[in-house]
């Protein structure tokens, strides 16, 4: 007999499992790597302000009734004040449509009173109303991340 082991053709299980543990050596390496170099970048998400200038107080006539399409808000003008009412609906976010004896949603026809409280349909809660402040330059601002109670105005 010879004392050669026979020649295999392929790859040995010891050399496979080395190649394997080389593999999951590098990828692990190259992972934190990549997350070393993530961390020198902050993830930030810009996203427009909620704190939006709506103009002077004197564009604002009594009985003003103003829809700002681009920031989903009416704006309300009074003899006891300025108010901002959401006009997206509390139910699904769908825009709300000013009718006569309020708000009407066109989706799921949730109904509001004129001071955005539910008065029929699937809305859970009434319409928010929005923070009316005054800016330094002099005009009004309205903060649509803050809701204010029902019936809180903003006096001119």
């Amino acid at each position: 007999m010879s004392d050669e082991a026979p020649k295999k053709d392929g790859l040995s299980r010891r050399g496979f499992l080395s190649l394997a543990a080389m593999g999951a050596a590098i990828v692990s390496f190259l992972t934190v790597l990549g997350g070393i170099f993530r961390m020198t970048k902050a993830t930030v998400h810009y996203e427009e302000s909620r704190k939006f200038k709506i103009g002077k107080p004197d564009e604002f006539p009594i009985g003003t009734v103003k829809v700002l399409d681009d920031k989903n808000v009416f704006i309300f003008a009074d003899n006891d004040g300025m108010h901002a009412i959401s006009n997206v609906c509390t139910h699904l976010g769908c825009i709300i449509a000013p009718v006569d004896w309020g708000f009407q949603c066109p989706c799921h026809g949730s109904r509001f009173d004129k001071s955005g409280k539910v008065i029929g349909g699937p809305a859970p809660r009434p319409l928010p109303w929005l923070e009316v402040s005054r800016h330094v330059d002099g005009n009004l601002m309205v903060n649509a991340a803050k809701e204010v109670e029902i019936g809180t105005k903003f006096k001119v």
